[in-house]
């Protein structure tokens, strides 16, 4: 009998580059308005404006004295304090006006009055009554931040686009926004195959195993900004595939696991040929994650992506970061964010076969000045206690086999 000839592989970078172009052409989901809080972590639908100047006043950075920055020439000085200004201070604390040798006192937050122009610090003071002997100069402008340098009235604050993070809800509390237009979560169906999965809350048989997959893609699906819809297993038989493929194509990204390597029973991508589907890509040259495939299919009108992931946990886990999350973006009003790669030094030698890209679990430790990382013992691509265990991939090229203790390599974040 023939042997059957494996399809030409992409590189990695060939399959990323694939996947970031492909989705940076599908449409976003619909907006809609939620209040400020529900919109943390979805992407903004609409820029956010400035409703005035920010600061609306001239701000002191610092506890101190507002003086004019021309009767510090000659030290120490004395200035004639002339009042007090608080942060929310009413009209006429902040009418104040310093003159030539005079000076108020001012708190951090607080508007600088007319005629200072700078604002030294308490430290460098000494007051008796309403003497200020001040012991060190300032410039024109220290201390203080000017009337509108960080945003002028009607300007974009946050651009549209943008995910909503803590900075993002503070900036639109500050300009009064109680709700805000973000994308809908993208749906995203996630379909686990194989006679040897049962739910996670039945007692597995002796050679079953439960549904790990499905929960962990959901968990990386709903951090992403997406909304999961765990479906049924889906077994081992190519009508009950079709019926359910062709449910999960009806969201706006189906994730399915397993069925997706050559053998007899991997059943995903003959099926998927009935929904007119289009392949971009069959296996990539990675470890974990080789037999990975990416394309595009109909249910009734509608054309959805889909990625057929392997049906090792680890590689799952691994290729959702590398390839699904590129589409969840786009889908989700953001552009394809880049991968968060850094680097850090090894702590043991390194001895790997050539050949594929590797992502291997690792731990990151070390301090900020020195980052270091080292391998987390594993069983290979169905080790689930070796992923759990890490917080970073060490990202091995296809073309280094051997990397000496205290080198720098690169890591992929999780």
């Amino acid at each position: 009998m023939a042997s059957v000839a494996e399809p030409e592989l992409l590189s990695f970078n060939e399959a990323r580059c694939l996947a970031e172009e492909y989705a940076a052409k599908l449409s976003s989901t619909e907006p809609e308005m939620l209040p400020l809080l529900e919109s943390s972590g979805l992407v903004l639908a609409e820029d956010l404006l400035a409703d005035r100047d920010f600061p609306p006043f001239p701000r002191s950075t610092r506890d101190g004295f507002a003086v004019r920055s021309a009767d510090l020439s000659t030290l120490p000085a004395r200035l004639r304090c002339v009042g007090e200004i608080k942060a929310g201070a009413t009209i006429e604390q902040s009418a104040i006006s310093i003159g030539r040798g005079e000076a108020a006192e001012i708190m951090t937050g607080a508007p600088v009055p007319a005629g200072a122009d700078a604002v030294v610090m308490v430290e460098h003071t000494e007051r008796s009554g309403d003497v200020v002997t001040v012991q060190r100069s300032v410039g024109s402008g220290e201390n203080v931040v000017p009337l509108g340098s960080e945003a002028s009235k009607g300007s974009v604050m946050v651009a549209r686009g943008t995910r909503v993070t803590h900075a993002t809800v503070a900036i639109a509390a500050a300009i009064g926004r109680p709700e805000v237009a973000a994308y809908r979560r993208p749906r995203v169906a996630i379909l686990a195959t194989g006679d040897e999965l049962v739910d996670i809350n039945l007692r597995p048989g002796a050679n079953e195993i439960r549904n790990s997959n499905s929960y962990s893609l959901a968990a990386q699906v709903s951090a992403a900004g997406g909304d999961p819809m765990i479906m049924p297993v889906a077994r081992d038989n190519a009508g009950e595939l079709s019926v359910l493929l062709r449910k999960g194509l009806e969201a706006d990204l189906l994730l399915v696991t397993g069925g997706v390597s050559m053998g007899k029973y991997d059943l995903v991508e003959p099926v998927l040929a009935s929904f007119e589907a289009r392949i971009f890509f069959t296996g990539v040259r990675i470890q974990p994650g080789k037999p990975v495939v990416f394309g595009e299919a109909k249910s009734g009108e509608k054309l959805t992506p889909f990625l057929g992931l392997p049906g090792n946990p680890v590689s799952t886990m691994v290729t959702f970061q590398l390839f699904a999350r590129p589409l969840l973006d786009a889908l989700g009003g953001s552009k394809p964010q880049p991968l968060p790669f850094a680097q850090a030094g090894l702590k043991s030698d390194l001895t790997i076969k050539p050949g594929l890209t590797r992502f291997l679990p690792a731990k990151l430790s070390g301090t900020h000045v020195r980052p270091e990382v080292e391998l987390v013992r594993w069983q290979g691509s169905g080790d689930l206690m070796a992923v759990s265990g890490s917080n970073c991939y060490i990202v091995v090229p296809p073309d280094r086999e051997r990397f000496a203790a205290g080198e720098a390599i690169t890591i992929l974040l999780f």
